[in-house]
């Protein structure tokens, strides 16, 4: 009972704090507004729909991809699609990073929706902007909630392959480091539980969480937090060496579907990753909130669309600061 009611407690204390910024478009938002294209581009966010709609019918898996996209350019430099520039002379790409290298994908979508854009309204709607409302339509897609996306966001003219080593969240980090890595960027511990749950779809490499199944303390024992049947199932497709690249969906029950099937197997000893296991093991406010929205969808999601509000808030380019790429993979004076 005492228990309860310290997850009680933990989640009355966080959920003001989500709910103070709800108001988007407000100056909490750093001049972004969901209006922004509605007379200079007024297709643009059915554009985006129609061809994030197109690319997911094909690969359902594109939703996840086109999520973490936004996720991975948010916590580097800010939102900026800084993620999306290639190689050049003065650029060494966030592409080539450890949480990128062989594993983000999605941008020819995102090049595809460039064009569109490019032909029906040029120079007006950032790279950026494309990323956000492509994370909020994927989500939709595949049963998620739908949310405003505050839009005015312009792109960047450089990437940071230090800061995309050192700042994205990995599998393996402590949950007290994940925490900071949110807090550095204005996020809070609701807003690292919500957004974890976006594992509820996608795939992960064999990779990301092999020394769960073979050396989690250094001692060459599974993760004692793994369910073992689970652990035996991951060993059949993840060997001690080789199969890097083999995937393994981060929600094991419903891997195509947005729902809260990944707080619930964090609970039952199957959550894949480290990082989701250490939110129910590490911190009773972060376990609170697991259960809570194991128990509650609807509270996960409200709470999970907020978040991708506020994570898109981070650090935008806006007025004149950056610019409007032509092409998301290079800037505009490029050579």
């Amino acid at each position: 009972m005492a228990t309860s009611m310290v997850c009680l407690v933990a989640l009355c204390l966080v959920s003001p704090l989500l709910l103070a910024g709800a108001v988007v478009g407000n100056p909490g938002y750093g001049g972004l507004f969901p209006q922004f294209y509605d007379h200079s581009c007024p297709k643009a966010k059915e554009m985006v729909h129609s061809i994030v709609a197109q690319a997911v019918a094909r690969e359902t898996r594109m939703a996840a991809s086109l999520v973490r996209l936004h996720f991975h350019d948010c916590f580097v430099k800010g939102c900026d699609a800084s993620v999306l520039l290639d190689n050049s002379t003065n650029i060494v790409s966030e592409k080539g990073s450890n949480p990128n290298r062989n594993s983000i994908r999605g941008f020819e979508v995102v090049d595809q929706i460039k064009v569109a854009l490019e032909t029906a309204c040029p120079g007006t709607v950032s790279c950026a902007d494309i990323l956000a409302l492509a994370a909020r339509d994927s989500t939709i897609l595949v049963g998620g909630p739908y949310w405003e996306v505050p839009l005015g966001r312009r792109d960047s003219l450089g990437a940071s392959i230090q800061g995309s080593n050192n700042d994205i969240p990995a599998p393996n980090n402590t949950l007290p480091t994940i925490i900071t890595k949110f807090k550095r960027l204005g996020l809070n511990v609701v807003d690292v539980v919500a957004l974890s749950g976006g594992h509820t779809i996608g795939l992960s490499r064999c990779t990301s969480f092999r020394q769960r199944l073979y050396n989690q303390s250094g001692n060459g024992l599974a993760d004692s937090t793994l369910d073992v049947s689970f652990a035996a199932q991951l060993r059949q497709g993840c060997p001690r060496s080789g199969g890097d690249n083999n995937l393994f969906p981060l929600d094991a029950v419903s891997s195509t579907k947005f729902d809260n099937f990944y707080f619930k197997n964090i609970l039952a000893g199957r959550g894949l990753l480290s990082s989701d296991e250490v939110l129910l093991t590490k911190s009773a406010e972060t376990a609170a909130l697991v259960k809570a929205y194991a128990d509650d969808v609807h509270l996960f999601f409200q709470h999970f669309a907020q978040s991708m509000v506020n994570m898109g808030n981070i650090s935008p380019l806006t007025g004149s600061k950056g610019e409007i790429r032509k092409n998301c993979r290079r800037l505009n004076n490029y050579h």
